[in-house]
């Protein structure tokens, strides 16, 4: 049997830093344009008032006729889990989503020890493994259709459940959170098609792409192994490594490896990585 937990907003914000806080988020969403930029505000400024290191973001997609999600991690996360978590119709994400909907739609703690079901409880032990007990979940549908969703979003922390108060915050930033997304998802539509029409014209600049090995790395980098860990899977040196992470952020102007990471979720450069035996050709 499947234990949830509805939540309603608690007046709980006499603390002025809090307050800060809030305007924080606020004014800073307005600055998102890119979903790599989506990540670092979500994890510093959101992040702030609702701590999480698993956030899947979905956004309703008119030409599937369904939800689809991208998963941002800042931990490592088996693949199979993010499958399911990226997939809105495991049962893991149909069991989320119809809670929700269920419970009015109000800021939603679910409780992984209590899943029922052999699929859902399956992934459900695969996260308590990960030491994530809950997941807190809310979303937007629309007024006098509560089943058809225009967002939805499931955060996750490891050790930490959510506290009231980080629930209620999640119910007032809700908006800003639905916008800032799709505005993301819908700035770089537009740019694609710019980038389309203008590579048409001319050849495609070479050093713009990562290799096939960079891109093995990057891969990689985003399950959170080390350079020791990524060379003993490659049978190369952790300086090796490094020498590759250095020409990856140089070439997609990234400060660091996440950002490097996100940027590269952005242009979809991680899509067909090699990783078959753990080989790829050296570059």
């Amino acid at each position: 049997m499947t234990t949830v937990q509805a939540l309603w907003p608690v007046a709980d914000f006499d603390s002025s830093q809090h307050a800060e806080s809030i305007a924080r988020v606020v004014e800073s969403s307005v600055l998102v344009r890119r979903r790599y930029q989506f990540f670092v505000w979500a994890q510093s400024k959101f992040g702030a008032l609702v701590p999480h290191q698993i956030a899947v973001c979905g956004v309703y997609q008119r030409a599937a006729r369904d939800l689809q999600f991208e998963i941002f991690n800042s931990i490592l996360v088996p693949q199979p889990i993010l499958n399911r978590l990226g997939d809105s119709r495991s049962p893991l994400m149909q069991m989320i989503v119809g809670n929700w909907i269920e419970r009015q739609r109000r800021p939603l703690a679910i409780d992984l020890h209590t899943l029922g079901g052999v699929a859902t409880g399956y992934d459900a032990a695969r996260l308590i493994e990960l030491g994530i007990d809950e997941l807190l979940v809310h979303g937007v549908s629309r007024p006098e259709r509560p089943a058809e969703l225009e967002s939805f979003f499931v955060f996750a922390s490891v050790n930490r459940r959510s506290t009231e108060s980080q629930q209620t915050y999640l119910d007032m930033l809700l908006p800003y959170l639905h916008t800032t997304w799709l505005r993301a998802l819908t700035t770089e539509r537009e740019l694609v098609g710019v980038v389309s029409k203008s590579t048409q014209s001319r050849p495609a600049s070479g050093n713009a792409l990562i290799t096939d090995r960079e891109r093995q790395i990057l891969s990689l980098v985003r399950e959170g192994h080390s350079n020791q860990q990524i060379g003993e899977q490659l049978s190369i040196s952790a300086l090796t490594v490094k020498n590759h992470v250095q020409k990856i952020l140089r070439k997609l102007s990234a400060v660091n490896r996440a950002q490097a990471v996100a940027k590269a979720m952005t242009l979809d450069l991680l899509d067909g990585a090699m990783r078959k035996d753990g080989v790829a050709p050296e570059q």
